[in-house]
């Protein structure tokens, strides 16, 4: 698999995760000539479908560990501006995905982010934020291990 397919995977996965545990996604690869949000978002409580999974690469979902847990303080009236990264386990290491998403990325983020709610949420009341999502492929045994880091 390239790198590029294993990104596209990547942010699929970090999408239906996000989908699962209550976020609507609002747009996807959002590109401006100084830079790209992988993915942007709004939590919707109502949205639901199930707070602890792992997403098996075959696409289904399943119960896993505590990482996948929607944390408090998430509210309707936040926009999340999205940072997927992802490695393949055999190349991972003691070198995580998310370890990639550094200041000058987090600052063309911003940039690319505030942008966004200017021209699509302007005079409204909401807050913003930027997470990260890290994807871990085991192509071996065919599952995708998540972490979700919020507010970077």
């Amino acid at each position: 698999m390239s790198t590029k397919d294993l990104g596209n995977l990547a942010e699929n996965i970090a999408a239906r995760y996000l989908e699962e545990g209550g976020y609507e996604i609002l747009d996807k690869n959002y590109e401006k000539a100084w830079g790209e949000i992988d993915i942007i978002a709004k939590y919707q409580r109502s949205n639901i479908k199930n707070q602890n999974f792992g997403v098996p690469l075959d696409g289904t979902a399943k119960k896993d560990d505590d990482d996948a847990k929607v944390a408090d303080g998430d509210d309707d009236k936040t926009i999340i501006f999205v940072e997927v990264k992802a490695n393949r386990s055999d190349f991972a290491g003691d070198f995580a995905p998310e370890e990639r998403v550094n200041a000058h990325k987090l600052a063309k983020i911003a940039k690319v982010a505030q942008f966004y709610m200017d021209n699509e949420f302007e005079g409204q009341d909401l807050e913003w934020r930027i997470d990260a999502i890290s994807v871990v492929f085991d192509e071996q045994n065919k599952k995708a291990k998540i972490k979700h880091f919020k507010n970077i």
